[in-house]
């Protein structure tokens, strides 16, 4: 099996290294195209990779094919490609609001996976929801699911509708943590805490309690209680909270990823 990745940005790199730190490839079945010659003048020094500027150089030798470039530049970029795919190749779209029938279309292909990844696949946490058009065999997806499970974990969706909601709360959710993150911070450092001593109050407290609910069944409503005593310090900030609809304008912002990566896809 041989791995094309377009597109050596934040996400393609980051499948690429985890694709190449996995035992299911080795070095000269993982290729890396990207526009940049400078970008890739940087990566062949890295053993993983072979680096392509030319596509008719690695495109059509590829089984699997990860596009992972901005949307806008999907129309350019699949004009380009076309001529070089033939109906065997799988490509897994890491590309948000570009549908699988859209990729079909344009490439003149049927073997599409449309994912949605994460962040946090930088640091091997990540989490991709995936789903599949229906000429994608069952070997074939497992096959891909070990390729995404490289960076983290895997969910298979039962739809694109799913893909859109997912980035509501998973795509886009790293930056909800770091925004209540930079909040804590904030507060922190307003109470007189140093900026050293204010990012390890708040980042062990995030790591603890994340670590807490994995290791548990407990729901974060279980353990807020746990935390919380009727009259104490917990109870009024969570009061506070509840004051100010706080649940709800997270759950807001949720759906308005979800909003925006379904008008994405109508574009």
């Amino acid at each position: 099996m041989k791995v094309l990745v377009i597109g050596a940005g934040n996400m393609g790199l980051t499948y690429s290294e985890g694709m190449a730190k996995s035992p299911l490839l080795n070095r000269k079945n993982l290729m890396i195209y990207d526009v940049s010659k400078v970008l890739l003048d940087k990566l062949s020094e890295v053993s993983y990779y072979d680096t392509y500027e030319k596509l008719e150089n690695c495109l059509p030798e590829a089984d699997v094919v990860f596009v992972a470039v901005k949307p806008y530049h999907s129309e350019e970029l699949f004009e380009k490609m076309k001529p070089m795919l033939n109906d065997q190749q799988i490509i897994v779209s890491l590309m948000a609001g570009v549908t699988i029938e859209n990729i079909q279309n344009n490439l003149g292909i049927k073997k599409v996976v449309r994912t949605m990844p994460n962040l946090p696949a930088k640091v091997g946490k990540g989490v991709t929801s995936y789903t599949e058009s229906k000429e994608v065999s069952r070997v074939e997806l497992l096959m891909i699911r070990n390729l995404l499970d490289t960076t983290g974990e895997s969910i298979r969706v039962k739809n694109e509708d799913f893909i859109n909601k997912s980035t509501g709360i998973s795509g886009s959710g790293p930056a909800y943590i770091f925004y209540f993150m930079a909040s804590m911070l904030d507060a922190a450092k307003k109470m007189g805490f140093s900026d050293n001593d204010s990012k390890i109050l708040v980042s062990n407290t995030f790591e603890g309690a994340v670590q807490l609910f994995n290791e548990s069944d407990l729901t974060p409503e279980k353990w807020m209680d746990r935390v919380a005593s009727k009259g104490g310090t917990t109870r009024a900030a969570l009061d506070s909270m509840d004051d100010n609809n706080v649940k709800q304008l997270i759950q807001d912002a949720a759906y308005a990823a979800f909003d925006r990566a379904v008008e994405l896809g109508d574009e």
